[in-house]
C-alpha cells in the first residue's frame, strides 16, 4: 500500500497539479505585459540555497561566527532559517486564480474604486525586460489588495510583509502570493545581510516588486518621511551599465473610509493598553456585523471611493546618465546620500499624485471652519471653491471629476455614519469627540495648501 502510494498516487497527483499550473502560466503569460520571469518559475529550495550560499552572505556568515566564537555550522543553521522565513513559494495558479479572484471581490466589495494614469503613453512605453519597482503612500492594509487587483493584468507583483502575517494559514497563502518576510527594524546585521542579498538577487532578475517608502502605515493621515532602505539593498551593487533597467513608478493611494482608522489612531498613544487577542476578534466579528452587512451598494455607500493614480515613471539608466554616477562604485556614505535625495523625489511624486476624494475635501472644510454649522449647498460650494485651489497648485483633478451634488451628499451621509460628523435639521457640524479622527482624514491632503 505505501509502495503504492509513493510510487503512482502521489506521483499523478503532482503530474495533475504541474500540469494545472503549466497551463496557468502559459495563459497567463500570453496576457502579462510583463512576463513572469525564470526567478517565479525556480523551485523555492534551489532560490533558497542561492540566497545561503551567496558568497556575500557566506562572508557574513564567517564574520559573524569568529565574531560571536561559534561554530559556523550553527550560524549557518541561523541564516538557513532567515531565508526559509524571507524566500516565497509563489505559485502561478493560487495567484492569477485565487488571488485575484480575491483581491478583485474585496475590493469592489468595500469602495468604488477609481484608476488614472496621469501619463497613461509613458507607462506603455516601459521596456518590458525593466525591473519594475512600483513605489507608494501605505494608508491601509487594503493597499496590497488594491494594487494586486489593479497591476494583475500587467505582471505579477512582489510585497514585503511584517511579522504580524505571520499565522498559519495566512503566511502560507502569502508566500505562494509571491510576497516575502520582513522583520521591520531588526538591529541583527546577519539577518540584515540575507534581506538585502535577497531583495538584490529579486531586482537583478527582474521582479517588479511594490515598495511602502513611509516603511509603514500612517497613524495621523499625514505622508511620512521616507526610508531607504530598501532603495539601497536594490542600488547597492547596481551597475547601470551592466544591469537592467530598473522602472520606479510613483502611485498615490487614497480613501474616503480607512477600515482600520481608528486603530492607527489609537496607536499614536503610548499611554493606550494594546487591544488584546480576544478584544480584537470581538472587533472583528462587529466588523462584519455593522459593515459588511447588507448589498454591495449599502457597503460601497459607507465606504466610499478608493482612488489610486499612477504617476510618471522614473529610470535608474536615465538618472545615472543625468547624474553622472555608479552606485555599485560610491563609496558607503556619498552612496546613502544619493539614495536619500532619490527617495526624496520619489515621495515627492507620490505625494503629487495621491488621489483627492470627497470625504478628504469635506474634511478639511471643516478642519478649516470655526464652529458654525454648515449647509449641503453650503459644502458643496466650499469644495468647488477647494478644488479650485488645489488645481491652481497642480494637485491631480480635473474638471470633469469634480464631484457633484449626489455623490458630495454620499460623502457627508459616510462621515454622518462614522459619527466624523453630526447632522441636525440638514445643518452639518463636527463631532468634537471624533475631531482626531476629521484630521486623519483631511491630513491626507496635508501636502498641499488648502486655506
Amino acid at each position: 500500500m505505501w509502495a503504492a502510494f509513493d510510487r503512482v498516487l502521489m506521483p499523478t497527483v503532482r503530474w495533475y497539479i504541474r500540469r494545472k499550473i503549466n497551463h496557468a502560466i502559459s495563459q497567463v503569460n500570453t496576457r502579462l505585459r510583463l512576463t513572469m520571469r525564470p526567478f517565479h518559475l525556480t523551485k523555492r529550495q534551489v532560490l533558497i540555497d542561492r540566497l545561503v550560499y551567496d558568497p556575500q552572505v557566506l562572508q557574513a556568515t564567517r564574520e559573524h561566527a569568529e565574531a560571536e566564537g561559534l561554530a559556523e555550522e550553527i550560524v549557518q543553521s541561523k541564516v538557513i532559517q532567515f531565508a526559509k522565513e524571507i524566500v516565497p513559494a509563489f505559485n502561478a495558479y493560487v495567484y492569477f486564480q485565487f488571488g485575484y479572484w480575491l483581491n478583485r471581490k474585496l475590493s469592489k466589495l468595500l469602495y468604488r474604486v477609481r484608476v488614472k494614469l496621469l501619463d497613461e503613453e509613458l507607462i506603455q512605453n516601459i521596456d518590458s525586460e525593466a525591473t519594475v519597482v512600483f513605489v507608494m503612500n501605505h494608508r491601509s492594509n487594503m493597499d496590497y489588495i488594491l494594487l494586486s487587483y489593479l497591476v494583475n493584468k500587467q505582471s505579477t507583483i512582489s510585497y514585503a510583509v511584517g511579522e504580524w502575517a505571520q499565522v498559519w494559514p495566512l503566511n502560507s497563502l502569502i508566500r505562494a502570493m509571491g510576497a516575502f518576510f520582513v522583520r521591520r527594524n531588526s538591529n541583527n546585521p546577519l539577518y540584515r545581510q540575507v534581506l538585502q542579498r535577497y531583495i538584490h538577487m529579486a531586482t537583478k532578475e527582474g521582479v517588479a516588486q511594490a515598495v511602502f517608502l513611509e516603511g509603514g502605515l500612517t497613524r495621523d493621515g499625514k505622508m511620512r518621511s521616507p526610508k531607504f532602505g530598501f532603495l539601497n539593498y536594490m542600488l547597492k551593487h547596481y551597475n547601470p551599465k551592466t544591469d537592467r533597467d530598473i522602472i520606479f513608478i510613483p502611485i498615490g493611494l487614497n480613501y474616503d473610509r480607512i477600515i482600520e482608522d481608528e486603530t492607527l489612531i489609537t496607536k499614536r498613544d503610548p499611554d493606550k493598553p494594546r487591544p488584546t487577542k480576544i478584544q480584537m476578534f470581538k472587533s472583528t466579528l462587529g466588523f462584519y456585523f455593522n459593515h459588511l452587512a447588507g448589498g454591495t451598494k449599502k457597503r460601497q455607500r459607507r465606504f466610499g471611493y478608493a482612488g489610486v493614480n499612477f504617476g510618471r515613471p522614473l529610470s535608474i539608466h536615465q538618472f545615472c546618465d543625468q547624474k553622472e554616477i555608479d552606485f555599485h562604485a560610491m563609496e558607503q556614505e556619498e552612496r546613502f546620500k544619493t539614495t536619500e535625495q532619490l527617495a526624496d523625489h520619489l515621495i515627492d511624486e507620490i505625494a503629487h499624485v495621491i488621489p483627492i476624494l470627497p470625504v478628504p475635501l469635506i474634511a478639511n472644510i471643516f478642519q478649516n471652519t470655526t464652529e458654525q454649522a454648515l449647509t449641503a449647498f453650503e459644502i458643496k460650494t466650499e469644495t468647488l471653491h477647494l478644488i479650485q485651489t488645489l488645481q491652481d497648485q497642480g494637485a491631480p483633478i480635473r474638471d470633469h471629476e469634480k464631484p457633484q451634488e449626489q455623490t458630495i451628499q454620499r460623502a457627508l451621509d459616510q462621515m454622518v455614519h462614522h459619527q466624523i460628523l453630526k447632522e441636525n435639521n440638514k445643518h452639518y457640524t463636527q463631532n468634537r469627540e471624533k475631531s482626531t479622527l476629521l484630521n486623519y482624514y483631511a491630513n491626507s491632503l496635508s501636502h498641499w495648501k488648502t486655506n
